[in-house]
């Protein structure tokens, strides 16, 4: 299982472009749809776990999973093989970097690529929410977050924070 949980995690980290939040369409797509190791729940769960604490949520996310699946060890080579793919691109294109500042075509493909993340949040994100969005109590809680995160900037600790906050009080002794 520790290898597997590496493989798919450098798999995951070898694609992961656009930071925390493209790591979710990944981590659906491996680890509930293909894998079926997680269930959409817990990848949420995790990803605003990954958001509360220190560090990158692409790694925090892929330690708890880790943990999940293979306790300490699953955790190491999950970690391990989400950051392996970005240290071994970083370390080349530090050596290169010189020869690709101004090329107009790795501009080009770089802003294609932002886009494609950009559609691939958005498409989950769409998904997530007609699964998770089951009454008016989730609602009212989704559009305050969404007005707070539009009007004002906020972190996402305190966003995440106040969102359970509100959960716990417009759900006080109703069961979910």
């Amino acid at each position: 299982m520790i290898f597997k949980l590496f493989r798919a995690f450098f798999k995951i980290g070898l694609f992961m472009f656009g930071g925390g939040s493209a790591i979710i369409p990944l981590l659906q797509a491996e680890l509930v749809e293909r894998k079926k190791w997680l269930n959409e729940k817990e990848i949420m769960d995790y990803y605003s776990i990954g958001q509360c604490t220190p560090g990158i949520i692409a790694v925090n996310v892929s330690t708890f999973t880790g943990y999940k699946l293979g306790g300490i060890k699953g955790a190491v080579a999950s970690t391990l093989g989400v950051i392996m793919p970005s240290l071994i691109i970083i370390i080349m294109i530090a050596s290169l970097i010189n020869l690709f500042l101004d090329n107009q075509y790795v501009m080009h493909a770089f802003t294609g690529i932002r886009i494609a993340v950009v559609a691939l949040i958005a498409d989950v994100v769409l998904s997530m929410g007609r699964k998770n969005i089951k009454d008016r109590y989730q609602f009212a809680i989704f559009a305050a977050v969404v007005i707070l995160m539009l009007a004002l900037s906020i972190s996402p600790v305190w966003v995440i924070c106040g969102a359970g906050a509100l959960g716990l009080i417009l759900r006080r002794g109703k069961t979910v």
